[in-house]
């Protein structure tokens, strides 16, 4: 058994669900004659968020908006690293509302720089760092033309993969990073060559199949050694700890119909915000940030 590396203490940003329901459809999880379960989802969210202060993780809070159902998934809110803030620019007019009023908490909370892509990028959904580089989904939501941007803002390569499969939308529904050096995918969310590159990339990790793909086992938190995934993922959860990892199971069926899960809701900070007064940040700051490569 493979022994996984040292849990490391994390800052998430949520949004509480106080305007959740499913208004429209975006997603072929989506079905707006289905009914919602308001309070039970508001429930299933602080659930959530209570298991990650229990790791001893650090949860703040951005303001819900009315008429902005989908802001409790704050995971497509930006994508932060080393301080560094690229907010998303939504593909769906439905959620384009979202992305002043993140920008503004993410400068009122003391980030910089803080920037708004300029190509459709759906913040940390698809986007996820591991091994030193970002894995950068695409084909569904964010555009493979805004890699080179994300590239070029963080100074980090960007390896995209190419989503096929419409039930998994964004890249956080069908990978997740354990570890710096390893991750857990669901092979039926990608292209042939996206897969063949993860393969070589991350030869050891664990593939999911079909029935925990399907309850969104792979929308899941790691600090390493903890995993929380949706109770639904059972046999995911066994393969888990079976490698070393302690799973932390959680009810998220609610959340699901909107599609989305515990990753979903949390944004990874990495560190806390600052709270101190925001500097303005420099127009060349935000728009170009030379040395990058981008690997696609």
């Amino acid at each position: 058994m493979r022994m996984p590396t040292p849990p490391i203490s994390r800052a998430y940003l949520m949004c509480p669900p106080d305007h959740f329901g499913v208004q429209y459809a975006i997603n072929p999880w989506m079905d707006p004659g289905r009914p919602v379960d308001s309070e039970r989802a508001g429930t299933q969210w602080r659930e959530l968020r209570e298991v990650l202060k229990e790791l001893g993780h650090v949860v703040v809070q951005a303001p819900a908006r009315r008429g902005l159902p989908d802001m409790v998934f704050t995971a497509n809110a930006a994508t932060v690293i080393d301080g560094r803030v690229l907010v998303a620019t939504f593909r769906c007019p439905q959620r384009a509302g979202e992305s002043a009023l993140f920008e503004h908490w993410f400068r009122e909370n003391g980030y910089q720089p803080v920037a708004r892509a300029r190509g459709v990028n759906e913040g940390q959904g698809d986007h996820l760092v591991a091994n030193g580089m970002i894995l950068a989904g695409h084909g569904l939501r964010t555009d493979s033309s805004s890699h080179e941007e994300t590239s070029s803002y963080f100074g980090l390569p960007v390896v995209g993969l190419t989503l096929t499969d419409p039930r998994f939308f964004h890249l956080d529904t069908a990978l997740a990073v354990l570890n710096e050096r390893e991750i857990m995918y669901y092979p039926g969310a990608f292209s042939p060559q996206s897969l063949r590159v993860l393969r070589s990339l991350f030869p050891d990790s664990l593939e999911a199949d079909d029935a925990d793909a399907a309850v969104f086992g792979l929308n899941a938190i790691s600090d390493g050694r903890r995993v929380v995934l949706p109770a639904a993922a059972t046999g995911l959860a066994q393969r888990l700890a079976q490698r070393g990892f302690e799973p932390i199971p959680v009810e998220v069926e609610e959340l699901l119909k909107a599609g989305g899960g515990p990753k979903c809701c949390v944004l990874d900070l990495r560190t806390p915000p600052t709270t101190r007064t925001p500097v303005p940040v420099p127009q060349t700051e935000q728009t170009e940030w030379p040395g990058a490569r981008s690997v696609i």
